[in-house]
């Protein structure tokens, strides 16, 4: 019995070990662009079945209930909370973020697409949209060298401002990803996303069309990490670990005095 109880309050030590780390990461990002705060999931571990309720406890009674003994908690997995960040106004004409559901589309060196809510975009030597360590916006839009403004449209359109014309020539549009699970992406940092098979396949289109957001233009939406909610998880992560802690001290001790008087 005291061993089981010292294996329940390690799987508690580990379990919040895990959340601990969980929210370390969410406060580091309170700053980063476009993040997302995750959220640790636990489940239980299997039971001990010593007694099935509705058993004979004698020939002519049942237990009412039963003995079923558990063996702790595991970290079920991490979920992304994906709720709107706070859109800032920059007056930079590259940024950019989306108010409501979806994902910039940029390309990885590995030729695949990644995803992104993070809209500070830079422009490379040749004139092409990119994120700040160069990554390609897709699909791929080039400004021209002598371009003297750039505006973005709520539906992702691109235009720019040449000398010598009127009006604004347009350089393409912006398309949004949309996901039916946009928490089963996966993350592999430099705040980009990847699809899997729990996200579903990309539902691609212009902005603000069929559940996707718009885009607000010389705008950066910013992290949607409450500091304040993550210091109360923080606190109750401390002293739930501290908790378990204290059961393996009086488990111990329980072992010896039955050691002793034995």
């Amino acid at each position: 019995m005291s061993f089981g109880a010292l294996h329940v309050a390690r799987t508690g030590l580990d379990a919040q070990s895990f959340r601990m780390q969980v929210i370390a990461n969410n406060l580091a990002n309170v700053n980063t662009t476009g993040f997302k705060r995750d959220r640790a999931n636990f489940e239980t571990l299997g039971y001990q079945m010593m007694t099935q309720p509705g058993a004979p406890s004698s020939s002519e009674n049942r237990y009412a209930v039963g003995l079923n003994l558990g063996t702790g908690v595991e970290l079920s997995g991490t979920a992304r909370i994906d709720t709107q960040g706070t859109l800032n106004a920059t007056g930079n004409a590259l940024d950019m973020a989306i108010e409501g559901a979806g994902f910039f589309q940029v390309q990885l060196p590995d030729g695949r697409t990644g995803y992104t809510r993070a809209g500070n975009f830079s422009m490379a030597a040749d004139g092409t949209i990119v994120t700040s360590d160069g990554k390609p916006l897709q699909p791929q839009i080039q400004v021209p060298e002598d371009a003297t403004g750039i505006s973005v449209a709520a539906d992702g359109t691109v235009s720019a401002t040449v000398p010598g014309q009127a009006e604004a020539t347009e350089l393409g549009r912006i398309e949004i990803a949309r996901f039916v699970n946009p928490s089963g992406l996966q993350a592999i940092g430099d705040n980009i996303l990847v699809e899997t098979q729990a996200s579903g396949a990309p539902q691609v289109g212009a902005a603000g069309e069929e559940g996707r957001g718009i885009l607000r233009a010389q705008m950066l939406e910013g992290s949607n990490v409450n500091v304040v909610e993550e210091l109360v998880d923080m606190i109750e992560t401390q002293r739930a670990y501290e908790v378990n802690s204290k059961m393996i001290q009086a488990t111990d001790e329980m072992m010896k005095n039955a050691t002793q008087t034995l």
